[in-house]
């Protein structure tokens, strides 16, 4: 067990507690001049019901997020089970993160993973920093949702499938 104070707090015992907490997992993404761009994120959640309002972190290294954050409009996939690839592609640095995947873009530049359990059409509403990430506040303007996919979940740096039986 890593244990660690308030006065020893490191990055790497900070990754680990951190890590503690399951989030799902979702792509953002639009096409940008023409080409697929996007990015995982799993810093994800929903913040309003009225006005329809969700919010992601974003790392103020990312290489891909000054292009995006230029879009008319941002596609948000909550990926599902069988996205562990994709979230994997998604989530590098180079090759090309949509090989194999199959995706939709809406007449205003959102671009959407087939297969995913939600689609969310949005906006960026404001940004935020936040220390070494950025809080993007996104307004949401339409969405599909598709309950019979189970979504993936990111757990201690590790992909996982939800059991299907609720407790």
């Amino acid at each position: 067990m890593t244990t660690s104070t308030s006065a020893t707090l490191d990055t790497r015992t900070l990754r680990q507690a951190y890590g503690q907490f399951p989030t799902g997992v979702v792509a953002i993404a639009a096409q940008v001049d023409g080409e697929p761009l996007g990015l995982a994120a799993s810093t994800f959640v929903p913040v309003s019901l009225d006005p329809p309002l969700v919010a992601f972190c974003i790392q103020n290294t990312s290489a891909t997020w000054p292009r995006l954050a230029g879009a008319a409009r941002l596609g948000v996939s909550v990926l599902g089970s069988d996205h562990r690839g994709a979230a994997r592609s998604l989530g590098s640095k180079a090759g090309d993160r949509f090989a194999g995947l199959t995706t939709k873009t809406t007449c205003e530049g959102a671009l959407f993973i087939d297969g995913a359990t939600a689609w969310l059409d949005t906006c960026i509403q404001e940004t935020v920093p936040a220390g070494d990430h950025t809080i993007v506040l996104l307004r949401v303007h339409g969405l599909t949702v598709r309950p019979q996919v189970s979504p993936i979940v990111f757990h201690a740096s590790t992909f996982w499938n939800l059991a299907a039986t609720p407790c």
